[in-house]
């Protein structure tokens, strides 16, 4: 999923930001630019906005922050973005000015995604796929497990393609299984992240239940051939419980902005820095109130398990850990533990439930 080199690129913003918190740089950035969705998920309930759109004029603008560098993996979603009235002239001008770009897609429009991939060339196409096509319809509301599949056969060799899973209420870790295999037989990476309350999405039902039987037994073993999934997965238990307590320190090189122009801190809290309409992105992202906000939420916030968020924190901490003593990283870093044994390192957490 990731190179030594995006290692090294985040670690580098990351010092910056720390260094020089009035001069932060983004590592990524997704743009939420529509409301606009044909789907009816369950999970997430953006297709109930009123209709909203960020406008290719705004975008450029948004480029133009001194915050946006070369660097940074900017990504297109909404909502669903092939569905924004404007989104063949943003796609066209990324391809020429950032091809740094992925989009995101549910993929109910197939032909349509396949034409603009073709034709626009992001950088990485990520694909929803939750379950099989009874689990795809129950979940989402539409029958587009097939749609999916055609979107995956049509452009897995024209761009690295992902399949985004989402545990949830409305799917088991079956689904997980059979979606990694999927993605295994198609050779495409596949992305795992877990069901949460998301403000802007109106997603209220509350958090993922562990407590029916070994939740960690119950991971499909076929998630050790993935990148990046296991650890997240696994942890999610201990911080469901109470257990695990990470310094969330993603809010300093990821940021999104809504289709209104908000840019939250961060996509769980409705905490809001700024509005594009009113302000530069560097104004809202480098403030002196922005990073004063950014460090306390950082120190004192441990209330999701969002996967943009989380498995940031998770990759930055056991990497040090691979270096450092827990104790020397908890000096730069601040206080975290990985379970309930509050001075347990991340390896020994993970030999203890081999």
């Amino acid at each position: 999923m990731y190179s030594i080199g995006d290692y090294i690129r985040n670690g580098c913003v990351y010092l910056n930001n720390i260094v020089r918190p009035r001069h932060k740089t983004l590592g990524s950035l997704m743009i939420y630019s529509t409301t606009r969705c044909q789907s009816r998920c369950r999970h997430c309930s953006i297709w109930k906005k009123r209709e909203e759109n960020l406008s290719l004029d705004d975008i450029k603008r948004i480029m133009r922050s001194k915050c946006v560098t070369s660097g940074t993996v900017v990504g297109l979603e909404g909502g669903e973005f092939v569905l924004h009235p404007q989104m063949e002239e943003i796609m066209d001008w990324f391809m020429r000015h950032h091809p740094n770009y992925t989009l995101l897609s549910n993929c109910l429009a197939p032909k349509k995604v396949i034409d603009v991939v073709r034709k626009y060339r992001p950088a990485h196409l990520y694909v929803s796929l939750d379950g099989g096509r009874d689990t795809y319809k129950y979940m989402r509301g539409r029958d587009g497990y097939d749609k999916v599949i055609e979107v995956v056969e049509a452009v897995r060799d024209i761009v690295p393609v992902s399949l985004m899973f989402c545990l949830s209420p409305w799917n088991t870790f079956a689904d997980m299984e059979f979606v990694i295999n999927v993605a295994g037989r198609y050779g495409v990476d596949v992305r795992i992240g877990i069901y949460g309350t998301m403000e802007y999405f109106d997603v209220s039902e509350g958090m993922l239940a562990t407590d029916k039987g070994d939740y960690v037994r119950q991971i499909p073993a076929n998630i050790h051939g993935t990148d990046e999934n296991y650890d997240f997965v696994a942890l999610y238990d201990e911080w469901r419980n109470g257990n695990l307590v990470l310094p969330c320190h993603s809010i300093f090189s990821e940021l999104v902005i809504h289709a209104d122009g908000n840019v939250p801190l961060c996509q769980n809290l409705d905490v809001i820095l700024g509005n594009i309409h009113d302000r530069s992105l560097d104004e809202i992202f480098n403030s002196p109130e922005a990073c004063r906000m950014q460090c306390r939420y950082s120190k004192r916030c441990n209330g999701c398990w969002i996967n943009f968020h989380r498995k940031y924190d998770i990759i930055l901490l056991r990497n040090m850990e691979r270096v450092l003593p827990k104790k020397a990283v908890e000096w730069f870093f601040g206080k975290y533990q990985w379970s309930s044994d509050t001075g347990g390192t991340y390896r020994q957490y993970f030999n203890k439930i081999k």
